[in-house]
């Protein structure tokens, strides 16, 4: 499937990454490290023509805050769009990752351990997440900047380039960075 050229974001770190805690559908505020990578996503858009683009934003504050100031004064319009909602975590929501596996258990990445995610009970999970993305994006009808979450950055960015959830681990995550997505290709803009 052809994807439009898109430019993913993940959200700045927030009070609960700096405590390793999961956050799934809850939220919690941009530390001030965060701000500044939501600046520094700014600054990486600084030579990007955005003329055509959509504006795709989660609800989730942490997203819509980061998309606020990567975007500020270069775009009219941020919309949300719910499908760019982290994975729900269910009972694990606020938990510290280290009470519900032993840290040398998993392999832990920028996003945390994947396992975790479709481990928790009451949680969304990976092929839920995954239709989801999908959806949005056969939705999409031009180039999108979408501004997401770590896991949920991670399935639209291997649905886009054909790896499927297998390859969602390979993905390389990271906040304060900007991928972009053209003709099958990613490249990760810093």
């Amino acid at each position: 499937m052809n994807f439009p050229e898109l430019y993913v974001l993940r959200h700045g770190e927030t009070e609960w990454n700096a405590q390793n805690r999961m956050q799934g559908t809850l939220n919690s505020p941009l530390t001030e490290l965060g701000i500044e990578q939501a600046h520094r996503q700014g600054q990486i858009f600084q030579g990007i023509d955005l003329e055509g683009f959509s504006i795709l934003s989660s609800p989730q504050g942490r997203a819509f805050q980061t998309a606020a100031l990567a975007l500020a004064g270069r775009v009219d319009h941020i919309h949300t769009d719910k499908r760019l909602m982290e994975i729900g975590v269910g009972e694990w929501a606020g938990r510290i990752r280290s009470e519900l596996a032993p840290p040398d258990q998993y392999e832990d990445t920028p996003d945390g351990a994947l396992e975790l995610y479709e481990l928790a009970p009451g949680g969304e999970g990976f092929a839920a997440l995954e239709q989801r993305c999908k959806a949005l994006l056969a939705d999409l009808s031009g180039p999108t900047v979408m501004v997401t979450h770590g896991i949920t950055s991670r399935v639209l960015r291997a649905t886009v380039l054909g790896l499927g959830l297998t390859g969602m681990a390979q993905m390389p995550g990271g906040q304060g960075v900007v991928y972009h997505l053209k003709d099958g290709v990613q490249k990760r803009l810093s």
